[in-house]
Order: C-alpha cells, then sequence, then structure tokens
C-alpha cells in the first residue's frame, strides 16, 4: 500500500477530494473548536441503534453514523459507500479492502486539527509516534540499504579490551549501552555539546561508544578516552588497580550529570543573549534548567532516567507527630550482614527480603534522641524509608563487600533476584488516605548511594492534622502509577575482595541475554542469569508515564 492509501480510496478522492474527510474529522473526530464539540454532542450517535460507541464510524460519501460491525457495514453494502472513518483514532478504513488505510495529505491535514483542537482546549499535545522529516525521508531513499535485525543479530554487541584491571569499567558500560532510552537519547543525536574541545566532554565521548555499539562492526572496543576522562573528573578512581564497580557506576552518573547540567545551562544563558540581541528587550531572561539547591529539578537524561526520590519518616513515640524528608536518589544499597539489634533475624535470602528488611521500621533508640516540634523536647522515635517517586531505571547494590578496622571480607552469599519486580509494596503510601503530618522537605547537592526506602508505619494514621491540602494531593499522585520493572543487565564479581573479576549479564533483545566477559560475548540462558552472584541489578520500568 502507498503513501496514497487503496485504489478505493484514489477512485473516491478523485470523485469528493478530500473536503469530506478533513470535515468530518475537524468536527466529529478531533473536534477543533467549541461549536465542533457541540455539534459532536448533539448529533454524533449511531443511526441504527442511537448509541454513542464505543466505536463510531462515520460514511464519508454521505455523513452516516454507524457504530463498528453490522450497523456501519450494512450501510456501506446497501448504498456502496465504502470509505469510513473511525471517530476515536481518525482512522480510514475501506470496506471493501476490509482494512484500514494511510493516506500522506490526510494526515497532515489531521495534524493541523490536532494542534487545532489543542489550542482551542489550552491543552499541550499529547504524545505523538515519530514520523520521519522530509530530510529523514530524502535520506532514506538517498540509501536503499536496510539494516535488518533479526534474533540473531550482533547489532548492538562489541566486546570491550582489558587495559589492565579494567574489567569494573567494562560491565559498567555494557550496562548502560544496553539501557533503552539511554540508547534512544544518544542514537537520535539529542545531545548538544558547548565544551570548547569534544575531547573533554564525557557526554561527547558516552556518544562516539553507542554510535562505535551500533555501527555494525564486531570488533572489541578500547576505552581508554573514556578512562582517561573518568580520571579527570573522578580523581579518586585515577590509578591502575582494580577499581568497586559501583563507585564506578555512580561517578560516572555524576559525571556525565555534571556535563549536561553545564551544556543545559549554557545554552538556556545563549538563548537568553539571542533574545536581547533580536530587540527584544521586554523578555524575561529564562532561569537556567537546574538549580544547584535542589538537584531533583534537574532535566538531563540521567537523571530523567536514573533520579529517583526516597521518603524518610520519623516518628515520635510520645505524639505520633511525623516529620519527613524527600532526597533524590541514584541507586539503593542494600545490606546483605546479619541483622543487628532489629529482632528479625538472619540474612536475608532475596532481593526482596533486602528490600522488606530495608523497609521495616527502625527505633532509633534513647541515644539517637530527635527534637520533636510538637513536643518541643527531645524524644525517642522510629524511622521508616519509602520509595516516594521511583526512577525509570531502578538499580540495586548488593553490599558484598564489608570493610571494617579489623577485617575486609567479601560476602558470596547467593541472593535471588527475579526476572520481573513489583516496586508496589515499598512505596510511600497515599496520604490522602490518612491524616497530613507537618512535612519538611530536603535535598542533597549529590545524589547519595546509600539512600534507602520503606512502607510508612501504621502510627502515620494518628498523625497530627494539617490544612495543607495541596501537599496531601500531591503526596497522593506521587503514589499513583504502574510500579513493574524488567531485568535488563546484571553485574557480577567472581573470586575474592583482593583476586577478583567484574563480568555482566545484559538482555541484548527479549528474551535474548549475553554474558560479557571483557571482549569475550557468548549467549546465555535466563536461568544462569538468575543463578548468578548479583552484585549490581538493573531494572527498567515497563509502563512509561508522559507528562
Amino acid at each position: 500500500m502507498s503513501d496514497h492509501g487503496c485504489a478505493h480510496f484514489g477512485a473516491f478522492v478523485k470523485e469528493y477530494g478530500l473536503e469530506p474527510f478533513s470535515v468530518v474529522h475537524a468536527y466529529f473526530s478531533v473536534c477543533i473548536n467549541k461549536e465542533a464539540r457541540r455539534r459532536k454532542a448533539l448529533s454524533c450517535l449511531c443511526f441504527k441503534c442511537g448509541g454513542s460507541g464505543p466505536q463510531l464510524y462515520s460514511c464519508l460519501h454521505c455523513i452516516y453514523f454507524g457504530c463498528k460491525g453490522a450497523h456501519i457495514g450494512e450501510h456501506c453494502k446497501q448504498t456502496k459507500h465504502y470509505i469510513v472513518l473511525e471517530l476515536s483514532y481518525g482512522m480510514i478504513y475501506c470496506h471493501q479492502c476490509k482494512d484500514f488505510i494511510y493516506d500522506a495529505e490526510c494526515q497532515a491535514i489531521a495534524e493541523k486539527h490536532i494542534k487545532k483542537e489543542a489550542k482551542s482546549l489550552n491543552k499541550s499535545l499529547s504524545w505523538r509516534p515519530w514520523s520521519p522529516s522530509k530530510l529523514e525521508i530524502d535520506l532514506l531513499l538517498k540509501n536503499p540499504k536496510r539494516r535488518h535485525v533479526t534474533a540473531v543479530t550482533s547489532i548492538g554487541l562489541r566486546g570491550l579490551l582489558n587495559l589492565g584491571s579494567t574489567c569494573f569499567m567494562n560491565c559498567i558500560v555494557q550496562a548502560l549501552i544496553h539501557t533503552p532510552l539511554l540508547r534512544d537519547y544518544f542514537l537520535s543525536e539529542r545531545h548538544e555539546c558547548t565544551a570548547k574541545t569534544a575531547a573533554k566532554c564525557l557526554v561527547c565521548e558516552v556518544s562516539r561508544l553507542f554510535q562505535e555499539f551500533y555501527s555494525g562492526a564486531r570488533g572489541p572496543l578500547s576505552l581508554h578516552r573514556l578512562l582517561h576522562l573518568i580520571w579527570n573528573h573522578a580523581r579518586h578512581l585515577a590509578g591502575y588497580e582494580q577499581q568497586d564497580a559501583h563507585e564506578f557506576f555512580i561517578a560516572t552518573l555524576d559525571v556525565l550529570h555534571r556535563h549536561c547540567k553545564i551544556s543545559m545551562t549554557e545554552m538556556a544563558a545563549a538563548a537568553a543573549a539571542a533574545a536581547e540581541k533580536s530587540n527584544k528587550p521586554h523578555q524575561p531572561t529564562p532561569p537556567p534548567p537546574h538549580q544547584d539547591s535542589n538537584p531533583t529539578q534537574c532535566n538531563c537524561i540521567i537523571d530523567q532516567i536514573f533520579t529517583g526520590g526516597l521518603q524518610s519518616d520519623v516518628v515520635c513515640q510520645a505524639c505520633n507527630g511525623v516529620s519527613t524528608t524527600i532526597d533524590p536518589f541514584w541507586d539503593i544499597s542494600l545490606d546483605l550482614g546479619e541483622a543487628q539489634n532489629q529482632g528479625y533475624g538472619g540474612p536475608p535470602k532475596s532481593l526482596i527480603d533486602c528490600l522488606e528488611r530495608f523497609t521495616r521500621a527502625e527505633h532509633l533508640g534513647s541515644s539517637a534522641k530527635i527534637k520533636c516540634s510538637t513536643c518541643k523536647s527531645y524524644q525517642e522515635s522510629t524511622k521508616q524509608l519509602s520509595m516516594r517517586t521511583l526512577p525509570i531505571v531502578a538499580s540495586f547494590h548488593l553490599k558484598r563487600f564489608e570493610h571494617s578496622s579489623l577485617i575486609d571480607k567479601k560476602i558470596s552469599t547467593f541472593i535471588s533476584f527475579p526476572a520481573e519486580l513489583d516496586m508496589t509494596p515499598f512505596m510511600s503510601k497515599k496520604k490522602s488516605d490518612q491524616p497530613n503530618p507537618s512535612t519538611s522537605s530536603t535535598s542533597s547537592s549529590s545524589h547519595s548511594s546509600k539512600s534507602k526506602s520503606s512502607d510508612r508505619k501504621q502510627q502515620h494514621q494518628q498523625a497530627q492534622q494539617s490544612n495543607d491540602e495541596a501537599t496531601a494531593a500531591a503526596a497522593a499522585t506521587d503514589a499513583s502509577g504502574d510500579f513493574r520493572y524488567s531485568l535488563y543487565a546484571v553485574i557480577n564479581h567472581v573470586g575474592t575482595l583482593d583476586a577478583g573479576h567484574y563480568t555482566a549479564y545484559v538482555r541484548h533483545q527479549k528474551d535474548i541475554w549475553v554474558k560479557c566477559d571483557d571482549h569475550i560475548i557468548t549467549t546465555a540462558t535466563l536461568k544462569q542469569v538468575l543463578d548468578s552472584e548479583g552484585y549490581l541489578l538493573f531494572y527498567h520500568k515497563k509502563v512509561l508515564e508522559y507528562e
């Protein structure tokens, strides 16, 4: 089928033109103005049964409305009017082809109507699927060779050379390369560098790596430029000894975040300067997109993907008053050792165990009293943590390395983890169902890798009431959503604390896993992944909400 539909639609357009489509679509599909909405409400009903749907069609020959199935079908057979418009989504249907058809000119008309509807309702445009621009279409036509992605394709897979104890870096890069939204961002060349030389920009180097991974070449890559940039921007990682993969992961996110932040701030300043030069003195200077005092406001790609909000609730044991603090986090570090003085026993055996132990209320004891704002005195309290907001990528750090003044050791206990994870039990409960506590919100200047999460305690139901309804409504909104995740990367550490080696499992395509051991890439099964000694676990959100 071409860009101009089928032969039957071509005959219809030759006889009637595109005006019938334009009118019906404008008034009975998207409704471009108040009058169109009034007409649709009064007349857009099935001529056969008087119903309004759920799926209604309009004949483009005579503007006959009919329900999906027999009602519109009978009209088409009796009148030989075969071209109809489905009104919910504005799609053209041919009853002779028995299929929906696409016409480029009709699509262009529909896009104009959608913009008019949004303007009339004073709302933003809803999410629209990508469609190629004229320039992109020309490029595709000039390059007819297509790269077909099959189940056995190696596109996106490259081994990484070990430059001397750099397996910690190789496995983190593999995990980042296979992070879907990060891949989409860099392959669409969204990064606009403002550095005087791209050779000093870590984001430019990561962008180059994505291009290399998806170039179709198969030879292993050397990460010497990336390593050098990391050494320059994270001096504590400089040197030729083996480093901790988790520490490298957090440092890499931090450097990428800072580079993106600088670029965004400089672009905003440049835009303001350009506005001044273009004789627009009355335009206010736009604020920078990121405020140092609150890193959660940053809109760079790193924070969009990896940043979540951790809620900490401290409950006074005297009056049950609650003090709430919310901090940003990039990952969650989970203890694997024996629980001390908590009354709930031995070490965890699964990721869920870790999260449940992580989210239990903790009595702070008499040696750690807090000053209650209600009691106006120091009181014993309990502290509980929970997820206020979840990132697109939820990463978990299983704390296998213990360091103390007496001994450094590795915990090799097997911790099971699921392929599919539901984080709902670990979210902050809706405050709209409870009296609203007095709330204080704080944020740190850097993202802590040791942030924790928890459910709200039952004592919160007795918390003092507050008149701040807006805060309660916002909290209820934050607690809504789909919190299901799918595993896509696992970093493993094999060996001892002094003589160990990092490898990675990554999900290459749906149900296809590979093991990345420096320059060696081999296929793997999901069972091998789930049976491995996980150190860092990466989960991707299954359902993305568009703002």
